[in-house]
C-alpha cells in the first residue's frame, strides 16, 4: 500500500479524526436546567469555593491537552502548528484508543518560547494533564522546564520521554539476550536533539555510564560548536574522551542508538562495533541503517520504529499508559520515578524465558501495555509524593 497516497484520501473521507459527544442527554426542559441554567450554578460555586472538585465535577479528570507550536512536526520540520494538526488528531485518537482518554489537540501560533510558555500555562487549569508535541530543540527543554514549574498538573514531552522511556525498556532486555550490563556497556547515541538528549539522561538515571553522543557536528563537546544542552549533556558523557565522529565513536561499542536520519550507520561501522553489538536505528520513515544490513554486519539485535519490522520502539507503548497512571491518582507532576517505573514495567511484559533476538518489547497493540504502565506508575506517583488522591 502507498501509505501517504491512502492516508491523503482517507483524510478527506474522515474529515477529521476527532468528534465532541455528549455524556448527558438534553432532551427536555429539566435536563437542560440540570446541565445548563440554572442547575449548572451549583457546580461553578462548588468549584469556586475548592477549586479540586473541578476534577469530579467536570471531565477535567480525564482531558489532556496535545499541544503543538508546529515547529518539529513528525519529521517535516517547521511546518507550522495548522500543518501539524493532523499528527496532534492522531496522537488525540491514541490518547483514546489505548487508554480510554479525551485528548484534545491544542495549535499555538508563535514560536516564541515566553508566550508559548505563557499560552499553555493560562490554559492549562482546563486540563488533567499536558502533552507537549513536535516542539523543536532545544527551545522544547526550556519550554518544558518552565512549565512543569508553573503547572500543577503533569506537562510530559513526548517526543523526549516517551522515547526514552521505551527505548530503555527495549534495551534493558536486549542487554539480557546478549549478556551485558548497561552499567559497563558503551553506548553511542546518534542525534542530540530533543529524543537523543532525553535518552541520554535516562539512560544515565538508570545506571548507564559509557555513553558517546553524536550530532551533525560530530561528537558533542562543551564548545560553541554546540548549543548549550548539548554543551551541558557532553559534560556527563564520554569518559573516554573520544574524539571525532561517528565512526570513531562505533568503534569498539556495544550499542547504537540512532535518532538521527537515513543511512548515516554504515556496515562497517557496526563491524567494527564490539561482539553482538544492539543497533537501534530508530529514524523515520527511513532508519540510520537497513536493518538487514546490520544483520549482515554482524548486530546481533536491532530494532527500528518501523511497525512492519520486529522490534519496533514505538511511543504508544508509553505515554497513553504513563498519562492514565498519572490522571487516575490525579498526579500534579510525571517525574522521574514515574518514568522508571514505567519503562520497567514495559521491559518486564517480556518474561526472560521468551525473550529473544526479535522479541524484546511487547507489541504496540499488545492489551497488557497501558494497564501495566498505568499501574506502575500510579504506584511510584503514590510512592513518590506527587499522587494526591
Amino acid at each position: 500500500m502507498d501509505y501517504q497516497k491512502e492516508s491523503l484520501k482517507k483524510h478527506y473521507e474522515w474529515a477529521g479524526k476527532l468528534e465532541v459527544t455528549s455524556r448527558v442527554k438534553v432532551d427536555g426542559k429539566e435536563a437542560l436546567s440540570l446541565a445548563y441554567t440554572p442547575g449548572v450554578a451549583a457546580p461553578c460555586l462548588a468549584i469556586k469555593e475548592d477549586e479540586s472538585l473541578s476534577y469530579a465535577l467536570t471531565r477535567r479528570h480525564n482531558t489532556v491537552a496535545v499541544i503543538t507550536d508546529g515547529s518539529a512536526i513528525l519529521g517535516l520540520g517547521n511546518i507550522g502548528p495548522v500543518a501539524g494538526m493532523p499528527v496532534m488528531e492522531g496522537k488525540c485518537v491514541l490518547f483514546k484508543e489505548f487508554a480510554g482518554i479525551d485528548a484534545i489537540p491544542i495549535l499555538v501560533s508563535t514560536q516564541d518560547t515566553d508566550e508559548l510558555v505563557s499560552t499553555i500555562f493560562n490554559i492549562s487549569k482546563s486540563f488533567g494533564g499536558i502533552n507537549l508535541e513536535d516542539i523543536c530543540a532545544p527551545r522544547c527543554f526550556e519550554v518544558e522546564a518552565r512549565l512543569k514549574k508553573l503547572c500543577d498538573i503533569p506537562v510530559f514531552h513526548d517526543d523526549q520521554h516517551g522515547t526514552a522511556i521505551v527505548l530503555a525498556a527495549a534495551l534493558q532486555n536486549a542487554l539480557k539476550i546478549v549478556q551485558k550490563s548497561l552499567r559497563s556497556a558503551k553506548i553511542v547515541i546518534n542525534g542530540a536533539g530533543s529524543a537523543g538528549i532525553a535518552i541520554a539522561k535516562f539512560l544515565i538515571s538508570l545506571g548507564a555510564t559509557d555513553l558517546v553522543i553524536c550530532d551533525r557536528a560530530g561528537i558533542i563537546e562543551d564548545s560553541e560548536r554546540f548549543n548549550a544542552p548539548q554543551r551541558e549533556l557532553a559534560k556527563a558523557t564520554n569518559p573516554r574522551s573520544v574524539r571525532g565522529g561517528l565512526n570513531e565513536a562505533t568503534l569498539g561499542a556495544d550499542v547504537f542508538i540512532g535518532v538521527s536520519a537515513k543511512d548515516v550507520l554504515k556496515p562497517e561501522m557496526v563491524s567494527h562495533m564490539a561482539h553482538d553489538p544492539i543497533v537501534f536505528a530508530m529514524a523515520n520513515p527511513s532508519p540510520e541503517i537497513d536493518p538487514a544490513l546490520a544483520l549482515e554486519a554482524g548486530a546481533r539485535i536491532v530494532a527500528t520504529g518501523r511497525s512492519d519490522l520486529p522490534n519496533q520502539i514505538n511511543n504508544v507503548l508509553a505515554f497513553p499508559g504513563i498519562f492514565r497512571g498519572a490522571l487516575d491518582v490525579r498526579a500534579s507532576d510525571i517525574n522521574d520515578e514515574m518514568q522508571i517505573a514505567a519503562s520497567r514495567a514495559l521491559a518486564d511484559l517480556i518474561p526472560d524465558a521468551e525473550l529473544n533476538e526479535t522479541n524484546i518489547l511487547p507489541k504496540a497493540f499488545d492489551p497488557r501495555v497501558a494497564p501495566a504502565v498505568a499501574a506502575a506508575v500510579a504506584a511510584a506517583a503514590r510512592s513518590s509524593g506527587v499522587a494526591r488522591i
